[in-house]
């Protein structure tokens, strides 16, 4: 196993460096230009000339992106052009926002999804199994921000039970997580629901039905069990796009986390802060993926890592 991840945990320096090459120079292709507004409508030539020189953004391209690398090495995330401060600042002070937001989301969606799953697939093709897969296809197939603007409408304009903005209350992280995890729970569901269905067909679970055991500890600690690896590969890969894919509803409520302060840095050409983020968010889901793979070897002692 340590064998296993020390080879992994290797692997993923390639990947990392590919990811901030490709990023350092797309955010550049990005229109607008940075100086122009860190120095003002109002300036002049020679102030935005002056504020490019300051900030280096005259400097060969290359250079920049030596400059860049030798300052990841450091620990060395950059300034914020939009801010003036330094970027792992202003990661550091939203990102448990947005943790907390994807943590909230996994914990319901999960819930949800495998019950919703289960029941689903021990019932195949009767209306459960209908009534659970016309609500799993609806969470996939509606917008997450459509759902958001709903929720707002019913539980905040009209009932006033939650606020519509702003973080720091388990009441702010409601209808965000609710509409983060939507869609989450009905992929969740809809591969729990595979799942059980394939293990279903079994034959320990024929055995275990003619053992006299309970239809409920049947399908949970027999078929729900052995269908857990599946489950696992899901929500692992959801945590990864949740933690760097809750710009949409971040947006739509305003919320303080590492999405907003990405539309916010693109919206101001702030390329140290874009970059960095993008880092963060792809580093994130490679550390999750391994993760979730020596988990495989927990859930089944028959899975080798090599």
């Amino acid at each position: 196993m340590l064998r296993y991840t020390i080879k992994r945990v290797l692997g993923m320096i390639p990947t990392l460096i590919i990811v901030v090459t490709f990023v350092f120079f797309f955010v550049r292709l990005i229109p607008g230009d940075p100086a122009r507004l860190v120095a003002g409508e109002q300036a002049t030539l020679q102030d935005v000339e002056a504020v490019r020189e300051r900030l280096g953004l005259n400097q060969p391209i290359y250079i920049q992106y030596i400059k860049y690398i030798l300052g990841l090495l450091q620990g060395d995330l950059g300034t914020s052009l939009r801010t003036s401060r330094p970027v792992l600042t202003e990661v550091a002070s939203r990102y448990w926002n947005t943790m907390a937001l994807t943590i909230a989301s996994l914990i319901w969606s999960t819930i949800v999804g495998v019950i919703l799953g289960v029941w689903s697939g021990k019932n195949r093709g009767k209306w459960q199994d209908f009534t659970g897969m016309t609500l799993a296809v609806s969470g996939i197939s509606l917008p997450n921000f459509w759902i958001g603007f709903l929720l707002i409408m019913l539980f905040s304009v009209k009932l006033r039970w939650f606020p519509t903005t702003g973080a720091g209350s388990w009441r702010n992280l409601v209808l965000p997580a609710i509409t983060l995890g939507t869609s989450i729970a009905a992929i969740i569901a809809r591969f729990t629901r595979s799942s059980i269905v394939e293990v279903m067909k079994e034959d320990y679970i024929r055995t275990a039905r003619a053992k006299g055991l309970k239809e409920k500890t049947v399908i949970w600690a027999h078929a729900f069990r052995n269908s857990m690896i599946s489950v696992v590969t899901v929500v692992g890969l959801q945590f990864g796009f949740l933690l760097g894919g809750s710009v949409v509803t971040e947006a739509v409520f305003a919320y303080p986390g590492l999405g907003q302060l990405l539309i916010e840095s693109v919206n101001y050409r702030d390329y140290p802060a874009i970059q960095s983020l993008i880092l963060i968010f792809s580093l994130q889901f490679i550390v999750i993926n391994l993760i979730v793979d020596i988990l495989y070897a927990a859930l089944n002692p028959e899975i080798k890592l090599s």
